[in-house]
Parts: C-alpha cells; structure tokens; sequence
C-alpha cells in the first residue's frame, strides 16, 4: 500500500501547492467573468430576480459534479482531471474523447474569458479601443469571427501565458494577488449594495420577484450552472499539490461554497440596487453603481472585474490535460517534456497559450460560448460514471495491505465455496431469495461486469429520457400518450439499472474522501449533464461531431506512432502506471 502511494506521488512536477492555494484558483476559476457579466445578462433577459433560486439549484447541481472530481482527485493525484480519470476507470479510447474535448473546451473557454475582459475594459472607456482598432489598423467582415482583431484580448493571454510558464508557484503567487483583490472588491459589492437596496424592485410593479415562472428558472439554472464550471481547475492541480489526499477534497468544498455564495450575494445585491429589466447586459454591476449616482464606486467594481476576469485558469489547466495525454502516448510526446528549472510543461503552456490567443484575437465572443459546453458537460458524465464502476469493482487480493490470502479479504472463509464464488463473482448484498437468483446469474460474467453494464444501461436511459422530455412535444410532435409512457419506460430503465447497482457491495471505505450516497449522487449528476447536453444549440452538437472526426484521425496517428516507439524502447507496454493507480 505505501508502494503505491508513493508512485501516485512520483511527478515531474513540483509538489509545492497548499490547500488555500488550490481553494484559491478554484475561487479564480468560478469567480471571474460569470460574476460580473453573466448575473446582468440572465436576470434580464432569462429570469429576473428568480436568478437567486436559479444559482441555488445550479450550485447544488454543480455539488454533485464537484464530489466525483473531488473523489478522483484525492484517490489518483495526478494531472489531467477528467482525462485521467476516465483513462483509469473506463480506459484509453474513452479517455482520449474525454481529452480531445476537453482541449478545445479550454481553448475556447480561455479565449472567451479573455475577450469577455477585454470588451468590459473597453466599455469603461466609451469603446475608444474598439474604435481605434477599427479606424486604423484593421475590420472585417466574416461569418463567425470578430469585426476587428482583439488586440487587447490576445495581448492578455500572451501576458498570462508568460507568468504561467515561470512555474506553478509564480502563477500561483499571480493568482493570489488577483483573487484577493477580487474578493475584497466582492466584499464591497456586498455591503454598499445591501445598504443602497431597495426591496420595491422586487414588487409587483416591477414585475415581481419571478416574472418568467418556473420556466424561467429552470432555463436560468441552467445557464448559471456554466458559472462553476472553473472548480476542475483544483483537480487538474492534484499533482502539484503536496497532500491532495487532503487538500484536493476541502479546496473543492471551500471553493464552490464562496463561489455559490459569492453569485447568490451578489445577484441579490443587484436586482435590489436597480429593477431587473433595467440592467445593462454587459457591465450590470458597475452601471448599477453608477445609475445610483456613485461613479466612484463603479471604477471599484470595474477594477475588480478585471482582476477578476484576469483569473485565467483554463490556461493553467490546458497545458496539464495536454501533459497528461503526451505522458501516456495519446498526443505528440513533445508535449510532456517539462522544463527541470521550472517544473511545469513549458512547451503545451506556450503553444496552446499561442493558440489561445489567435482565437481571442479572430474570433467573436458569442461565436466562441456557443461552441462551449458539450465537452464540459460530457467530461462530468464520464467522471460520474466513472465513479460508480471504480467504487464498484470487486477488491483485489492484497489491495488494502492485509496479510489475507483469499481472493476476496472480505469473505469470511467459513462461508461455503460456491459463496465464496458469488461474491467475488458479483458482491451482491446479502439479502433475500431473490439476490440469490441475481448472484447465480452473475457467475457467468466477470467480477464487475454486471455493474458497467448498468452503468451503461443508466447512461442511456438517461440520455432517451431527456431526449423525450426536451424534444418530444416540440421537434418529434409526439402525441401525449406516447409522450408519457417512452417517459414512464426509460425512467423505469434508469431506476432499475440504479436499483441493480445498488445491490452491489461496493468497495471498503477509504481513508481518502468519497462521494456520499454512491450510485444515487453520481447518478443524479449523469442526469442532470445529460439534460443539459440536450438544451444545447445544434450547432454546438455539430462542432462536436466534427472536432471527434478529427480526434479519431488524431488518435491512430498516435496509435501508429506509439507502436513504433514501443519497438524502439523495447517495452511491453508504453504506459502502466494509470492502470496500476486503481
């Protein structure tokens, strides 16, 4: 046991991040642009003051997510987040589709942020940039990409890049900075806003407090649950942190508390300064400041959006996935060479933060959210999922450092042979008769079979469910009878797939976090992703297809260069030591 505890903490990076300072990029990673840009746009135009309850919701679904990142993170500290943990638990081809979205999720994401920061900055000064550039360097106009070159947003992440190849302790020291100013310009929100509130923008003759019912709130929950989606940056952090078995875990649980606190807070603080329907999309917060008549305090607030838009972990993250999939032969192994003096990928920070910035440079903001999403959304399936076949999985011999001999150490060797069998066959609960017939059914499959067969059958019917419920009354008419019994059927597969998984004995409790109340959590969290998978544009799903065609072409060039190497090496295996984690 402690051998493979100290080879899970054997890194080419440097281990040197503590637990404030994970809690800290989480902080940077959910607290940036979302806070000062996304409140103004969905209490306007999607639910009004509601957008309380939608944050509230949106956190809770995000909780789910975050316990299965936080699970992974404390058990296999190593980089590469939703890559890595999907690679050890449903293996390479899955985790390479996992890697490949999650690349141009950040990508995209990184250069979003960055041309987010750059158009607030721009509105403080009357748009003066937006008009220089168009008046003297250059414009165009072209499907999908900006009318002018984004100078400002590109020279961010060139300036970003920079600091973040000097090491994690410098971006680390960097984030610091940034996150702290924030915060302490949040604070001031705070307090000044509650004391300028006035509860009659709540009233009716605003509108009231939902105007756009329950629909609204569902549709704002869903669009404020892509405000938490920066927490992965703290279990990208794993292997340079120096007790993630502890840290990863209260970084998360930290983290997304002050970060749900932060946009509940401050959404209430916002729809109370000024009515909903009068909120400026692009900068509500300071123009809430201003339209009260305390411009000094707008210049605080647009001081800390930008600092808080500066907090670009997707760069941080980015090169560490890209890491991870060089280290294992899934993408040119050039990638995971890391600089001996500053310990961190050099190389992948430096050309995809060149990449970053040409997208940012290019392209429009609204072209790039729409791309945004799926990968993100499909990432936090694949980890649920994930968590449920790891916890699962029949114990291996020796595998909690015990001196047993039996193939299972928790079968009590006064049981009889064909017991023995059952459980190391499928670890059903002992229960009634009808366990029984389960077990004798399950001699024919291999340990854990059974279970990654439900997983399968869950995530399915997941996907059938909401597709009926989002699609079926409008896209495919369906009639309301058959509406509601393809409801009642795929609901029924999911339960009882659930139901199965749950007659399973999973594995003895760790001494590192876990998710509570497996399969239920991180069931309900496949559910909701899925759902949200399918609220996404067409569009969005045709990128997707497209950018897996080209991961597939990707893929066996790397198969094919990968082959070679092995030869070269003379090695039976180029990559076990993921495997070997579990």
């Amino acid at each position: 046991m402690l051998f493979v505890l100290q080879d899970m903490m054997a890194t080419s990076l440097k281990r040197c991040l503590s637990t404030l300072d994970l809690t800290l990029m989480g902080v940077g990673g959910m607290v940036g642009s979302g806070l000062y840009v996304l409140t103004g746009t969905v209490a306007k135009e999607i639910v009004g003051p509601a957008i309380i309850i939608s944050f509230i919701f949106a956190g809770f679904a995000s909780l789910l997510a975050a316990f299965c990142y936080a699970e992974f993170g404390a058990r296999i500290p190593k980089t590469g987040s939703a890559y890595m943990f999907t690679y050890v638990s449903v293996g390479e081809i899955w985790a390479f589709l996992i890697g490949w979205n999650v690349i141009l999720e950040n990508m995209i994401g990184g250069a979003a942020t960055a041309r987010a920061w750059s158009g607030y900055l721009d509105s403080i000064f009357n748009h003066a940039i937006q008009n220089y550039t168009e008046t003297h360097i250059m414009q165009w106009n072209v499907p999908f990409l900006a009318h002018y070159p984004d100078i400002l947003a590109a020279g961010i992440l060139l300036f970003a890049m920079f600091f973040i190849s000097f090491g994690v302790q410098v971006s680390s020291y960097l984030n610091h900075i940034f996150s702290t100013i924030s915060m302490v310009v949040i604070a001031f929100i705070l307090i000044f806003g509650f004391v300028l509130a006035e509860p009659a923008n709540w009233s009716p003759k605003e509108g009231g407090f939902a105007p756009f019912g329950l629909s609204g709130i569902l549709a704002g929950s869903a669009t404020c649950f892509y405000a938490f989606v920066g927490f992965d940056v703290i279990a990208s952090s794993s292997e340079e942190a120096k007790n993630p078995q502890k840290a990863i875990p209260i970084a998360t649980a930290i983290s997304l508390g002050l970060a749900a606190a932060a946009y509940i807070l401050v959404s209430t603080v916002l729809t109370l300064m000024v009515p909903w329907h009068s909120l400026d999309p692009n900068s509500a917060l300071a123009d809430a400041f201003f339209r009260r008549g305390y411009s000094w305090a707008g210049i605080i607030v647009a001081v800390g959006s930008i600092c808080g838009e500066l907090l670009l972990c997707n760069l941080f993250s980015l090169p560490r996935t890209v890491y991870a999939m060089a280290e294992d032969g899934l993408f040119f192994h050039i990638f995971a060479r890391v600089n001996p003096v500053t310990k961190v990928p050099v190389i992948a920070i430096l050309v995809f933060g060149t990449l970053m910035a040409i997208m940012a440079l290019i392209f429009d903001l609204e072209a790039l959210v729409q791309f945004l999403s799926i990968g993100t959304l499909l990432a936090y399936t694949f980890v649920a999922a994930s968590i449920i076949v790891l916890r699962f999985q029949p114990e291996k011999a020796g595998s909690k450092g015990t001196a047993s001999t039996s193939p299972n150490p928790t079968v009590d060797p006064a049981l009889s042979e064909s017991q023995t069998i059952n459980e190391d066959r499928g670890e059903l609960k002992q229960y009634e008769s009808f366990s029984d017939k389960l077990q004798l059914v399950e001699r024919d499959f291999e340990p854990g079979e059974v279970v990654a067969f439900c997983v399968l059958i869950l995530i399915v019917s997941s996907v059938s469910f909401c597709a009926v419920l989002v699609f079926g009354n409008g896209q495919l008419y369906l009639p309301l009878w058959s509406y509601a019994l393809l409801l009642v059927i795929f609901g029924l597969a999911y339960v009882l797939s659930l139901a199965l998984i749950w007659m399973h004995e999973p594995q003895a409790k760790s001494k590192t976090f876990q998710v509570p109340l497996v399969p239920l959590t991180p069931a309900a969290s496949i559910l909701i992703n899925v759902f949200l998978m399918m609220k996404l544009s067409f569009l969005t799903w045709i990128r997707f297809t497209v950018w897996i065609a080209i991961g597939k072409k990707t893929h066996k060039s790397q198969n094919k260069w990968k082959s070679s190497y092995k030869k070269m090496l003379r090695v039976d295996q180029l990559v076990t030591p993921r495997k070997a984690y579990t």
